[in-house]
């Protein structure tokens, strides 16, 4: 299942945005290439690439967040980070196991379900703020 950067995902950032479009193109490229059955290096170069701008993205946000003092900073962070262990964690997974049927379903759940959820929850409250703050 593909996954669209759709109306409800977008902050009015135009740099958040931009990074999430790429988030979900990502995930996209790398549910694709499960889906597929490609070889475990095109998995792993994919999940490697989402893991990475991930790390990259989150560093841009926290940036805009310190920047414009987001007071919701320090919470917002700390699911980054809890986010940066998941996801790399689930890389070692398919690094060891492949892309089995189980690990798309949890590029799906741990990774997809969880980037949209905190664009459209997170995100969205800093997007808010950023607005008020201008």
């Amino acid at each position: 299942m593909a996954y669209q950067f759709t109306k409800d995902l977008e902050t009015g950032n135009r740099v958040i945005d931009s990074e999430h479009r790429q988030l979900i193109d990502a995930v996209n490229s790398l549910l694709e290439a499960c889906a597929k059955g490609q070889g475990r290096a095109q998995v792993l170069n994919t999940a490697h690439f989402l893991l990475n701008y991930t790390k990259q993205h989150f560093s841009d946000e926290e940036a805009i967040q310190v920047k414009n003092r987001y007071p919701d900073y320090v919470r917002h962070k700390k699911i980054h980070e809890d986010f940066k262990k998941t996801a790399a964690d689930l890389v070692q997974k398919i690094e060891n196991e492949g892309p089995t049927v189980a690990n798309v379903g949890l590029v799906n759940t741990l990774l997809a379900g969880w980037l949209i959820n905190h664009i459209k929850g997170e995100d969205k409250k800093l997007a808010a703020y950023l607005k008020s703050a201008t």
